[in-house]
């Protein structure tokens, strides 16, 4: 699975849960830690834990596991490392305060359907 290919199976995930402003960054020009990030937004602490299982359990189906998931713990901004994909999973004042999008300037790819 190509890491274009796992960021989509990413952002499906999500969107299977709910997740509002699903986008994707390419920063594999910018950076050597990913290719892409996966940013979204729950609107509750449950439901970013639910977006974080869900996205777990889709890649799990591919053989792909995370090597580490962080932020569960408050649930206002989990991330889940796939690696080649990182995703990020905001309440939506933490996504607005940490503003990954500006701050990685990079293309972003938001998800339609």
């Amino acid at each position: 699975m190509t890491p274009h290919e796992l960021a989509e199976r990413v952002a499906a995930a999500a969107a299977d849960k709910k997740a509002r402003d699903i986008v994707t960054l390419e920063i594999s020009a910018k950076t050597t830690i990913a290719d892409y990030f996966v940013i979204c937004e729950g609107d509750t602490d449950r439901q970013v834990r639910a977006i974080v299982d869900s996205i777990e359990e889709a890649c799990r189906d591919v053989g792909v596991r995370p090597l580490n998931v962080a932020g569960l713990s408050d649930a206002s901004w989990a991330c889940i490392d796939l690696d080649s994909v990182i995703a990020h999973v905001f309440l939506p004042g933490e996504r607005t305060y940490y503003n990954l999008e500006a701050l990685w300037s990079a293309p972003a790819r938001e998800r339609t359907g």
